[in-house]
C-alpha cells in the first residue's frame, strides 16, 4: 500500500485514505486464508528511487525554482538513510513474503521507508 497510512502525506488524502482502507481489508482477510496456507501482507513503502520519485522532484524544482538535484538533496539531508529505497529492495522483500521462508507472517504491515516514520508501532 504505501508509508501514508501510517504517516499521512500533506495533499494525498485521497489517496492516503483509499490505500488505509486497503491495508485494512488485506488485515483482516488475510486471517480467515492462512488456515488454508495463504498468507497476505502488506508492503509499505516510503520513498524509492523511481522514475515517479524524478518527476516529482522536477516538478518541486520547477515551482521552488531550484534544480531538480537541488530537491532532492534537500530532502535526503532530512531522511535517516540519507537515500531512496532502490525497487529491487522492494522487489526482495516481496518475494521473500511469498516464499516458503515466510509462511508464519501473516497479516502484517511491512514499513519499508528507510526509518522515516519516527513512532514505534
Amino acid at each position: 500500500t504505501s508509508s501514508a497510512v501510517k504517516s499521512p502525506v500533506d495533499g494525498l488524502g485521497l489517496s492516503t485514505g483509499a490505500r488505509s482502507g486497503l491495508t485494512g481489508f488485506v488485515a483482516g482477510l488475510a486471517r480467515s486464508t492462512v488456515a488454508r496456507g495463504v498468507t497476505l501482507n502488506n508492503l509499505l513503502p516510503g520513498t524509492f528511487d523511481t522514475a515517479r520519485l524524478a518527476s516529482n522532484f522536477a516538478a518541486q524544482a520547477t515551482r521552488q525554482g531550484i534544480t531538480p538535484e537541488q530537491a532532492i538533496a534537500a530532502r535526503l539531508a532530512k531522511h535517516p538513510a540519507h537515500r531512496f529505497g532502490r525497487p529491487e529492495e522492494l522487489g526482495n522483500t516481496c518475494a521473500y513474503l511469498c516464499s516458503v521462508h515466510a509462511g508464519y507472517i501473516n497479516g502484517q504491515n511491512i514499513l519499508m521507508d528507510g526509518g522515516s516514520f519516527p513512532g514505534v508501532f
